[in-house]
């Protein structure tokens, strides 16, 4: 018995392992290739008036938290606006927020959410290890407050970039590609839950390049 467990910790280590290495490489390549685009943004960003970046804090791997790094798309006090808007949140679950005409957003800022161009300087964030390139969407510690044991399940990953609910895949079939914004909060527990079961480098591979295609389509921006 002792030997099935020694085995199995250096299979989920080895697999670790090979899942980091991946996102240094991927990471950094995609640091280089999308570089013109990242400064084009941050042109663009910068014209509007504030700063480039959003530094927001993030809840991470088994809770710990981390200062998650975006193109800024709204404006410099989206946060202390957020309250006055709650009771136009559009989710049931009252646990995420979402609004169709969030005021919030500059103009700059809508293009760059369509496109989930916001989202690049996470790479940042993975190379330093607090995120992956493929796991559960890292929530914020206001969400986390609200969250029920098993909800606390999807804290179980490196937190990603990209995953199962991000590109709409909820049946698990090889070319699904749907909205992501048709997924409420409990089924996103249950997809992350499902690739924190079965998660592996093909999958990881799977979901980075159905997330081409779902960005491409507009499945699910801002």
């Amino acid at each position: 018995m002792a030997w099935k467990r020694s085995a199995w910790r250096l299979t989920i280590g080895f697999t670790r392992g090979v899942k980091r290495l991946m996102d240094l490489v991927a990471a950094g390549i995609l640091l280089l290739v999308l570089s013109p685009v990242m400064i084009t943004v941050a042109l663009l960003v910068r014209r509007d008036g504030g700063p480039v970046f959003f530094r927001q804090t993030r809840v991470g791997f088994r809770g710990r938290e981390f200062g998650m790094l975006k193109f800024r798309s709204m404006c410099v006090d989206a946060e202390a606006r957020l309250k006055e808007l709650l009771a136009h949140n559009e989710k049931s679950d009252g646990i995420t927020f979402k609004m169709k005409d969030d005021p919030r957003i500059t103009p700059v800022g809508r293009f760059i959410r369509k496109s989930s161009m916001d989202e690049l300087p996470q790479l940042i964030n993975v190379l330093r290890g607090e995120m992956s390139l493929v796991g559960p969407r890292p929530p914020l510690p206001r969400e986390v407050a609200l969250y029920s044991p098993d909800d606390r399940r999807r804290l179980l990953a490196v937190p990603g970039i990209t995953c199962l609910w991000q590109i709409g895949e909820r049946e698990g079939r090889l070319l699904e590609v749907g909205d992501r914004n048709q997924i409420e909060f409990p089924e996103q527990v249950d997809l992350d839950v499902r690739y924190i079961e079965s998660q592996s480098v093909f999958k990881d591979l799977l979901i980075l390049a159905k997330t081409v295609p779902a960005v491409l389509l507009g499945k699910g921006g801002a």
